[in-house]
């Protein structure tokens, strides 16, 4: 391995807002919001169906005081911005290093690896952002979110998208082929069923809200409800810690590992 191709390994963070740009020119041809539109498209579905339609039967959630489509939906934009990021460290990734031999390229130039780790990381929470916005347009729309609490939504969703872009990075230098990535959708649809998206953890025994409690998902939902519903408390701050510390260690862990990947 050439000598300069290990100097590239040293922490710099040189470049990585190249890579931003590459990816966004490369996947909307500059028009960011039809990022958006695909992304939300699923979400919003869910939000119909069972938010509003199970909604009319449910009614106000109890201890809430809120419509049920209300407690609904920063459930479902926390896992809109989740499988935004995640895409893009995860599938995206894998498919530029496996296939396309994108990185390998990249470091031919001025780029660091820790330039590619920070670019590719930004761009997660850039695609979630947009998502974001355009999810959270949507629901501003029908009345379950208000604007001044839906902009403080959408600064908590850079760091959800922050939390899981780097996990997702960090993950996939674990991948080897596309039959690997079942055992992702094994952890991410049952989180997505019971990290309290679709109704409270009050309704599990105590045992099993100290599983949930530690998802991520879950302080990924209890930050952006707590926004969105305007129930900014203590309990806001450590889902905020949970997010910080996790996106911390995936970054510092995605670093080491792609490190390791590309070197060898």
């Amino acid at each position: 391995m050439p000598h300069d191709l290990e100097d590239r390994a040293l922490p710099r963070w040189g470049g990585a807002h190249f890579l931003v740009f590459r990816n966004l020119r490369v996947h909307t041809g500059g028009n960011p919001w039809t990022m958006a539109m695909y992304s939300i498209f699923e979400p919003i579905l869910y939000l119909l169906a069972i938010g509003v339609g199970i909604g009319r039967l449910v009614g106000d959630v109890d201890g809430v005081n809120v419509s049920y489509a209300a407690f609904v939906a920063p459930g479902l934009l926390a896992t809109a911005v989740m499988n935004s990021a995640l895409h893009e460290t995860m599938e995206g990734a894998f498919v530029k290093f496996t296939h396309e031999r994108y990185y390998r390229a990249i470091l031919s130039t001025p780029v660091s690896l820790t330039g590619i780790v920070a670019g590719e990381v930004a761009w997660a929470v850039l695609r979630g952002f947009v998502t974001a916005i355009g999810f959270l347009l949507v629901i501003v729309v029908f009345g379950l979110v208000s604007w001044p609490d839906a902009l403080v939504a959408a600064a908590g969703t850079l760091l959800v998208a922050f939390a899981f872009g780097s996990a997702g990075l960090a993950v996939t230098t674990r991948i080897r082929a596309w039959s690997d990535f079942q055992y992702v959708q094994l952890v991410l649809l049952p989180m997505f069923l019971f990290a309290t998206t679709f109704y409270p953890v009050t309704v599990y025994p105590r045992a099993v809200q100290v599983v949930v409690e530690l998802l991520p998902l879950y302080h990924a939902i209890q930050l952006l409800r707590g926004c969105a519903l305007g129930g900014l408390g203590p309990g806001v701050l450590v889902s905020v810690a949970y997010l910080l510390a996790m996106g911390a260690l995936g970054l510092v862990v995605a670093r080491r590992r792609w490190a390791r990947v590309m070197l060898h």
